[in-house]
């Protein structure tokens, strides 16, 4: 799939969901995503709303993922208990991983990044730990972004060992365009050897987004979770749960 967003007729996941609500209801459904994800990138979490006054059918769930394609499923369905909730600027918190391993495993291609390079974990620590101290990360914004604003609240950023892999785990209330796969590739710069917490800093301070490096491939990056208010959503059950 091209990505998340619509773009006209190729096939992304919105144009999956909407072409499978518009099937199964009958009408022309129109939905929102929460968050934007290139080519590549994975989402173990994404969460799109639509407008529909009916009650849904109580196989509503079963029924929409024999439509969608392999590649997408339906996990949860939610009433807004605010009409006018939007899936995107209500959205309280985002989580991304994005991972890395050394060692060369036909079965991590396409899941995580392949960096067979000597790296310092403890640099790794440092230039995470650092993150929570900003609120201006327009270094890491690619250009031509849309944004009003290039704060962001940092409320996780943290590396963690699984096995054979490297994990960088990072939660905001909002993210820019590129801006994981920034934070990550210039932090492995640094923990190469390429400059040290100083530099990091100075970085992230330049406001100056050629600093940082957006070389790490959308193939180690993971959507998460997507979190809203207490409240906000209340699930819908399937009568038949797979």
């Amino acid at each position: 799939l091209h990505g998340s967003q619509l773009q006209g007729d190729l096939p992304t996941v919105q144009l999956a969901v909407n072409n499978a609500l518009t099937t199964l209801l009958r009408t022309p459904i129109e939905s929102f995503g929460a968050s934007r994800t290139d080519e590549g990138v994975h989402a173990l979490c994404n969460m799109y709303h639509f407008d529909y006054e009916e009650p849904l059918h109580p196989q509503f769930k079963y029924r929409i993922n024999a439509i969608l394609p392999e590649m997408v499923a339906l996990k949860q369905v939610y009433v807004a208990n605010n009409p006018e909730l939007n899936a995107r600027f209500d959205a309280v918190s985002r989580k991304y991983r994005y991972k890395i391993y050394a060692k060369k495993n036909p079965f991590l291609q396409y899941r995580a990044l392949y960096f067979p390079f000597h790296i310092n974990l403890q640099a790794l620590d440092a230039t995470a730990a650092v993150l929570k101290e900003y609120t201006n990360f327009e270094t890491f914004s690619k250009r031509n972004t849309q944004t009003k604003t290039f704060n962001c609240k940092i409320i996780e950023a943290y590396w963690e060992e699984h096995g054979a892999e490297l994990h960088f785990v990072i939660k905001a209330n909002r993210f820019l365009r590129g801006m994981v796969r920034g934070i990550v590739g210039t932090q492995l710069q640094i923990a190469r050897g390429k400059g040290d917490l100083a530099d990091f800093r100075a970085i992230i301070e330049s406001k100056d987004c050629s600093r940082a490096d957006f070389s790490v491939t959308g193939n180690g990056l993971y959507l998460e979770e997507i979190a809203y208010s207490e409240g906000a959503l209340t699930p819908i059950y399937d009568e038949q749960q797979y």
